[in-house]
């Protein structure tokens, strides 16, 4: 049995050895793959590597066999042979808890590495992976962005326009409402604009209380819009010219 030595190699070094130690046609994969990506965190010691189904164990891997691993889905980074962002994705639908797998895509979002066009043609071709349900199901999610996230997003989309520069997370007052903080204000325009993520704004309470802010907002002389992350995402052109109608 071979073994994979952690003395005196790097991380990426005991990596690379592990993929070489399982022969031609391996693959760092799952877990480990999406660590070497910087899409998650791991503390395993053991690492992830996909191989023919032939192939032998090695000590210190954790080997996925696979015969139908496609071409189109392996790529090499920093001299590592490994799955591509797509394919890593789909191994850790698989293997992880569902908030580990969101955390993963919010991350793939961040670094601008997630691509919606290679995920489904990837599930196109999955033929039954068992990740390919729980990876169908996320992508029509929003990733679980912090609020600073959301907020660099929908900046860069502004500045990218040429837009002026609005406040951000300004606290305003109302006849009825002494503070009301918003997410960004445009003081010469009036105008506010606030972000709308699923996870904070799904519940009869949430929608209430953005209901009750808007309405103090507008008796206040104060013009509301609200944007989804999907909209920000995926329908730039859209936003961007709603603002331009009142921003010019």
């Amino acid at each position: 049995m071979y073994a994979v030595g952690h003395t005196r190699l790097g991380c990426e070094g005991r990596r690379l050895a592990a993929v070489l130690a399982c022969g031609e046609g391996a693959v760092l994969s799952h877990t480990t793959a999406a660590s070497h990506w910087g899409l998650l965190d791991t503390a395993a010691s053991r690492i992830d590597v996909t191989a023919p189904r032939s192939r032998a164990g090695v000590q210190g891997v954790r080997l996925h066999r696979s015969r139908s691993l496609d071409a189109r889905d392996t790529t090499t980074h920093e001299g590592i042979p490994i799955t591509t962002i797509a394919r890593t994705l789909l191994d850790l639908a698989a293997t992880v808890q569902p908030h580990r797998l969101e955390r993963a895509l919010a991350q793939a979002e961040r670094l601008e590495f997630h691509d919606h066009g290679a995920i489904e043609a990837l599930l196109a071709r999955a033929n039954g992976h068992r990740g390919g349900t729980a990876l169908a199901q996320a992508i029509t999610s929003e990733p679980a962005w912090t609020r600073s996230e959301a907020e660099a997003r929908f900046l860069d989309l502004t500045r990218e326009a040429a837009l002026p520069e609005p406040l951000v997370n300004f606290t305003l007052t109302a006849p009825d409402h002494p503070r009301l903080e918003v997410d960004f204000f445009w003081p010469a325009h009036r105008l506010i604009v606030e972000l709308d993520g699923w996870e904070t704004h799904r519940t009869r309470a949430a929608f209430e209380q953005d209901r009750r802010k808007d309405a103090a907002l507008n008796a206040a002389g104060h013009r509301v819009l609200r944007f989804t992350w999907r909209a920000i995402k995926y329908d730039a052109p859209t936003v961007n010219r709603r603002l331009q109608a009142i921003l010019g």
